[in-house]
């Protein structure tokens, strides 16, 4: 559906001292940002509530505070909406973390694609239908009468162990294949022992299923609930509000949350091609700048703001779920089995822990897992990962957006890293479901700890 353009309420400040603004993007200082040079711009995104930071600068005149007339427009899957980027159908859209990295690599379809903000934290989680947890529960710790969580991989082997001995494939379902909800459900399922199989690109193998435990296959987020209900498969990983859904809808219990796979992992970004972002240098800005904007104010006062998110969100245009279903996450809770809601405060983080800003090491991580299940379908030496991050992700682009909105006074210092000591690398960190360290200064040190994946020279 198409969103009517609403008109700007304000017009552009006359901005001086001008420098060239290719300049600005390779030193530290910078000009001051120009007029956009395309102002009417069309935005695809895809009906998950994580398309949040799109809505709201939208709804709160944030794009037309900087001189745009932003068209909002849900894409029917990911392909269609990166095929749309790419043939410039779309100025730019809610893109699935890897798909920049999958592009720019040619993994799938070949196109340099390039993020400067990252649009949120956290936000998936992986469901099974009823039947299936019936079989898991003898399995899952108790406490206090209620399933301890995290609730691992271990407790669904020998579940699928079974369905091996009657001879049935144990099927899930994820987004996409560079999607963020294969490479979590990949790296939960192998954390308990299981294999997600891999891919073979250079074989002509790209169903990712070889050598599998479990057979992973793309369905479309809305189209999860109902795929589950049919039977078609076993369980899934998406966004919300559709592990929620199978809640409300009695069809399903979620397991797990990303958060528990990986403490506040990189989700989606807002992505455009090389040669759009080559074109419209001072548009791309006023676009971050927007959209910074707006994930502040997802977050800020304690999420006070997300209550008229979710309304925002249940519109048709947006998200188009019950306002309760996405409330059920997008406010701090998280139900599982059916009447077990629990505090979950970062489900669902926007701008918090510097959200949108675009980390190398964030790139890198996707990177090791494309190389993981094949993907990748060779070695690769560290400097490559460098590389690859840097021509994908470029926080420097966000950085002149973020100065441009504290000069502005809009935004304080403090809400954003120290551009001058920043180096695009979080610090390691353990906070895996498996407890591996990762760094992502050392790609293939940490490819190396996996019990189960390509590593090394290994091929399939």
């Amino acid at each position: 559906m198409i969103m009517q353009q609403r008109k700007p309420r304000q017009l552009f400040r006359i901005l001086a001292l001008c420098m060239s603004f290719g300049l600005a993007f390779t030193g530290t200082a910078h000009a001051d940002v120009g007029k956009p040079e395309k102002e009417e711009l069309k935005f695809g995104f895809i009906k998950l509530t994580d398309m949040a930071p799109l809505a709201v600068a939208y709804e709160k005149g944030y794009f037309e505070d900087e001189g745009l007339y932003v068209t909002l427009e849900a894409q029917a899957n990911w392909k269609v909406l990166l095929d749309r980027v790419i043939d410039g159908e779309l100025d730019g859209a809610h893109m699935l973390a890897g798909q920049p990295l999958g592009a720019t690599i040619g993994f799938g379809t070949k196109a340099h694609i390039i993020t400067a903000f990252s649009m949120d934290l956290n936000g998936n989680g992986i469901t099974v239908s009823n039947d299936i947890w019936k079989d898991m529960k003898p399995y899952v710790p108790v406490k206090d009468g209620k399933a301890e969580h995290p609730i691992k991989a271990d407790y669904l082997k020998p579940v699928v162990e079974q369905f091996k001995k009657e001879g049935k494939p144990f099927k899930m379902g994820m987004v996409f294949p560079v999607s963020t909800h294969n490479y979590y459900l990949r790296y939960w399922l192998a954390a308990g022992g299981l294999n997600p199989g891999f891919y073979a690109p250079a074989k002509g193998d790209i169903s990712g299923t070889l050598k599998a435990d479990v057979l992973l296959s793309v369905t479309p987020p809305p189209q999860m609930p109902a795929t589950l209900e049919a039977g078609t498969i076993y369980g899934y990983c998406v966004g919300e509000p559709w592990n929620q859904q199978a809640v409300f809808k009695g069809i399903g219990v979620p397991l797990i949350t990303d958060y528990e796979i990986w403490k506040n992992n990189p989700e989606k970004v807002f992505g455009v091609s090389q040669a759009w972002a080559d074109k419209y240098p001072n548009t791309h800005i006023h676009v971050l700048k927007a959209l910074i904007r707006a994930a502040k104010w997802l977050d800020e006062q304690n999420n006070k703001n997300r209550p008229e998110a979710v309304k925002i969100l249940a519109k048709s245009e947006y998200v188009g779920a019950d306002y309760k279903v996405i409330a059920n996450s997008m406010t701090g809770t998280f139900e599982y089995e059916k009447g077990d809601k629990r505090s979950v405060p970062d489900f669902n983080v926007f701008f918090r822990y510097y959200a949108t800003y675009p980390y190398y090491s964030d790139a890198v991580w996707f990177l090791t897992q494309m190389r993981r299940w094949g993907q990748i379908p060779e070695y690769k030496p560290d400097n490559w990962y460098m590389k690859i991050a840097k021509e994908v992700y470029r926080p420097d682009l966000y950085a002149i957006a973020a100065k441009e909105l504290i000069k502005e006074g809009k935004m304080k210092a403090s809400d954003f890293p120290d551009f001058d000591k920043e180096t695009g690398f979080r610090a390691p960190t353990s906070d895996f479901i498996d407890g591996i360290t990762y760094d992502g200064r050392k790609p293939n040190e940490y490819l190396n700890k996996m019990k189960i994946g390509l590593k090394g020279k290994e091929k399939i």
